[in-house]
């Protein structure tokens, strides 16, 4: 039943997020949200904080990503949670996908607010776009 609500509730706040209200997100994060993205990509890194949170979800949503959730589990008594989310996410260009990539985001929740999570992709991909990105929107090629 928990895994459930979190699908439904992990699935609207990425509904949101893909299309451009980085707000209800942001909502849930804890003054000291940290968010890690592994690699070398201009995505990766140690984000620490509400205010670089959203600068990072700022350059997600300028980019037009599209991401969605397959698969949630959420368990745990609300002052520690675990999150574990599988899906998707890509982005669209002139009609043309020129990024897809599957996901797995593993995160703690603590009193509903998000406390730190870790972002898993295909590296590969991951810098592809980045290739993609520095030839063809040369200002969101690089992280804010």
């Amino acid at each position: 039943m928990l895994s459930w609500l979190g699908m439904r509730f992990v699935s609207y706040l990425l509904a949101r997020l893909s299309a451009g209200d980085l707000r209800v997100l942001l909502r849930f994060d804890a003054p000291d949200v940290e968010m890690t993205f592994p690699g070398d990509s201009s995505f990766a890194g140690v984000v620490r904080g509400r205010d670089a949170h959203e600068r990072w979800l700022r350059r997600f949503v300028a980019l037009g990503i599209q991401i969605s959730a397959d698969e949630v589990v959420l368990g745990g008594f609300p002052s520690n949670q675990t999150l574990c989310v599988r899906g998707t996410d890509s982005m669209w260009s002139g009609g043309e996908l020129v990024y897809t990539n599957r996901y797995v985001i593993w995160g703690h929740l603590k009193w509903g607010r998000i406390k730190r999570y870790e972002v898993y992709e295909d590296t590969q991909q991951t810098a592809k776009f980045d290739a993609w990105l520095a030839a063809n929107k040369p200002a969101l090629a690089v992280a804010a």
